[in-house]
């Protein structure tokens, strides 16, 4: 049987935002250009501005994608946990684990469905993709030592862009191909970024980034502790780049940077698409504690025309001052907080609870669908490394 929260009415999560812990990295990993886990910063990345007027479709016969065909889960995030666990002697004291993008989908709901399907239909994200479904979503979870660990479905996400697929080709016929548009978001971190600070790379690599091959397969993923309410998170992400270096202390904040593109303001309709999207950007950001997003303004062809800094503490008073009305920060945190106390309260068992959201409904359902174990969701290396965490520390919690 299925527990509902409702959505709706989004009212009643108005006034002052809940408490929120400030994001603190706890971890890191990378992913190598061949998208092979390592537990380092190899693949932290420097940013540097691009020049204006680059063809952000240069490049595509060329693009080195990742096949994400395959279901990661959340192996990695899991991998750095234990690597930490060990360091630290203990385990982590989150109440709930997950990717940054579940996080995301969770609290942007309010919103999500406010305008209907129409405008939906018509808006891009900054890879190009449809965002109609956007409101719905399926997450699998389970509880472990009091924690609550979340993935994506994966088979929800694959069927979900195969449809999303097919409704771009019939409703873009005569526009830029919804591949070519994915590739802008690429192509513009391959432009905006460097391998290591400037000082210590060469002037030619730095005037021939538009020559490299785009890939998606590098990642630099930053594990943070951070809190919404009543509820511990430990939350992992990728981040696209550094301002200037990691400071020496853990926990302290750090000038990362979120690389976003988005098609140029020239009336209401595009201003409006880019102040719904303002919410996206603030909340990705808000939840790993990145300070800045620069965005790439493009031509409707694909040709970067501008760059804009934006603080991402300061996006929802600006958004308040311009009067949006298509969503509200602190509603958005409220919302998360709601639902993240009810759901800890609703998976109070093991076995393995899908988390879904339909497309236009008014509420998050969350059920069983599989009464014992942790289905794909946990390792074994994982339960594993708890179990002798457990006895190593004479707690007596340790049971699969």
């Amino acid at each position: 049987m299925a527990s509902a929260f409702n959505i709706q009415p989004i009212g009643r999560f108005n006034g002052e935002c809940e408490p929120v812990k400030r994001p603190k990295e706890i971890a890191c990993f990378s992913y190598d250009n061949k998208h092979e886990f390592h537990l380092d910063d190899r693949s932290l990345q420097w940013y540097y501005p691009p020049e204006l007027g680059a063809d952000l479709s240069r490049g595509f016969d060329q693009f080195d994608k990742h096949d994400d065909s395959k279901d990661e889960h959340i192996d990695s995030l899991l991998k750095t946990i234990m690597a930490h666990e060990e360091e630290e002697g203990k385990k982590i004291d989150a109440q709930i684990v997950t990717w940054r993008g579940m996080m995301t989908k969770i609290m942007s709901s309010p919103f999500d469905d406010r305008d209907g399907y129409v405008d939906l239909l018509l808006a891009c994200d900054d890879y190009g993709y449809l965002t109609w479904r956007l409101s719905s979503f399926e997450m699998n979870a389970t509880l472990y030592q009091d924690c609550i660990f979340i993935e994506e479905n994966h088979a929800y996400k694959q069927a979900t862009q195969q449809e999303q697929q097919q409704r771009q080709q019939q409703s873009r016929r005569g526009q830029m191909s919804p591949d070519v548009m994915a590739y802008w978001g690429y192509k513009f971190e391959t432009l905006c970024c460097l391998p290591r600070p400037w000082g210590e790379v060469s002037r030619d690599l730095i005037e021939n980034r538009d020559k490299e091959i785009v890939s998606n397969k590098a990642q630099y993923c930053s594990v943070v502790r951070t809190g919404i309410g009543k509820t511990i998170l430990c939350l992992g992400g990728e981040v696209d780049a550094i301002w200037d270096s990691k400071p020496m202390q853990k926990g302290a904040p750090i000038n990362w940077i979120e690389l976003k593109t988005s098609v140029e303001i020239r009336d209401d309709r595009t201003m409006q698409n880019f102040e719904r999207k303002l919410m996206k950007f603030w909340i990705q950001s808000f939840l790993l504690g990145v300070p800045k997003i620069i965005v790439g303004f493009r031509s409707q062809k694909g040709i970067l025309t501008k760059l804009e800094e934006i603080q991402t503490a300061k996006i929802p008073e600006t958004a308040a001052k311009r009067g949006v009305r298509s969503w509200d920060a602190n509603m958005c945190i409220n919302f998360a907080s709601a639902f993240l106390e009810w759901l800890r309260n609703t998976i109070n068992d093991e076995g393995v609870w899908r988390i879904r959201r339909r497309p236009g409904s008014g509420t998050i359902e969350v059920f069983k669908v599989e009464e014992v174990g942790h289905g794909s969701i946990l390792t074994d290396e994982f339960i594993n490394w708890r179990i002798k965490l457990s006895l190593n520390s004479g707690g007596g919690s340790g049971t699969p």
